[in-house]
């Protein structure tokens, strides 16, 4: 039973979420659908931290869920925080400025909270080669043709030819180990800071030309013909973007490629979204155009910057529709608020991508002073 209190508050949501085309309790697939007026105590006093918990709970519930994080995020409805949510929001930015959340000793918190829950969760949700990172759908199908078309592309753009020395930072379950050493006859080093990644990718690489390294990026040794990291930077930090840099610069030949895959922004912002932060991906941090290009200005040339962020949405979308279609054969493993967890955790990203709130970003870089000839590759 409702308060007056609780009716003033669920009359001032009405009209805040009315402005982004939302309807309380309405009809249409993205309203919002009020089950327990907890939820609105939540909301105002951790704002999207408490709007995420209060749907794990099951305090409110949305038949398009994606849709509607969309038009919050459309009418940039993470700006309008007010009373006790904006200090928590404040003290969750000061938090992320004052301190090195990435830091050496802090770096295997992400892969045994996030990477290590379960490989049976992944192996049902991604595709076959299991990228955990964006696909590319220019003239796919599925998620699995977006998913090679991907690994495809990125080796066009690192030019891989046989014998190539490759490191990868953040190698995930092997997937981008197995396709480019078989089809392009390299030599690999993966590093994770996940046990379950390593132990994965190391079995699914069994008998190819291939080390699998349970190490911090901050502690690799040797030079390479070319690296590359898919949705890992994502983990570095922005106090950590000068030395990531200037350590990729000295593990990388004078002739050598780098390629950078990651979620980016056109906006700097300090930390991520407190709700993310605190159930999915711990310390992590997108960066902005400005931050890249300022802590790779006198290292490296920028020969080639790709955006297909819109391809995110689809990706997401697919891996929610894996998700639920194979829960019958996880959910014993799993409990009920976790699938509302990674549910709201698919679907609100989809809807971040949607509203161009995300970009994607593959940057090919060559050191200063290398001579190679870079031509731009678009399949």
């Amino acid at each position: 039973m409702m308060t007056r209190q609780d009716q003033q508050d669920l009359k001032i949501l009405a009209e805040l979420f009315a402005k982004a085309g939302i309807n309380v309790n309405g009809s249409t697939l993205p309203d919002i659908q009020i089950n327990n007026p907890a939820m609105l105590h939540m909301l105002y006093n951790n704002w999207s931290l408490g709007f995420g918990e209060a749907y794990i709970k099951g305090y409110w519930d949305c038949k398009q869920l994606d849709q509607l994080i969309c038009k919050l995020f459309q009418k940039e409805f993470e700006k309008k925080p007010s009373g006790i949510s904006k200090i928590y929001l404040l003290c969750h930015k000061l938090r992320s400025k004052l301190f090195n959340l990435q830091s050496y000793s802090r770096a295997f918190q992400v892969g045994k909270q996030h990477y290590d829950i379960g490989n049976d969760l992944f192996q049902h949700m991604l595709d076959p080669y299991m990228q955990y990172s964006c696909g590319f759908w220019k003239n796919a199908k599925n998620l699995n043709q977006a998913q090679i078309h991907k690994l495809e592309m990125i080796c066009q753009k690192l030019q891989l030819k046989p014998g190539d020395t490759v490191l990868e930072i953040g190698c995930g379950w092997g997937g981008f180990a197995e396709y480019a050493t078989k089809n392009y006859r390299i030599k690999f080093t993966g590093i994770t800071i996940s046990k379950a990644q390593q132990a994965y990718a190391t079995k699914r690489c069994e008998g190819l030309p291939v080390k699998i390294k349970l190490v911090d990026y901050r502690k690799i040794k040797g030079r390479f013909d070319k690296i590359v990291s898919i949705g890992m930077f994502e983990h570095v930090g922005s106090k950590n973007y000068a030395i990531y840099f200037k350590l990729i610069n000295q593990y990388l030949k004078s002739s050598g490629l780098f390629l950078l895959h990651t979620i980016g922004s056109s906006i700097s912002v300090v930390g991520t979204d407190p709700w993310i932060n605190k159930y999915i991906f711990p310390n992590g941090e997108i960066p902005s155009y400005e931050e890249i290009t300022h802590n790779t200005e006198g290292l490296f040339h920028i020969e080639d910057w790709h955006n297909f962020g819109q391809d995110y949405d689809k990706t997401l979308m697919a891996w929610m529709h894996n998700f639920e279609t194979t829960w019958p054969q996880l959910k014993s493993n799993y409990s009920n608020e976790f699938y509302r967890m990674w549910q709201y955790y698919l679907l609100s990203c989809a809807g971040y991508f949607r509203a161009k709130k995300g970009q994607l970003w593959q940057i090919v870089f060559t050191k200063i002073g290398s001579n190679l000839k870079y031509r731009s590759v678009r399949p």
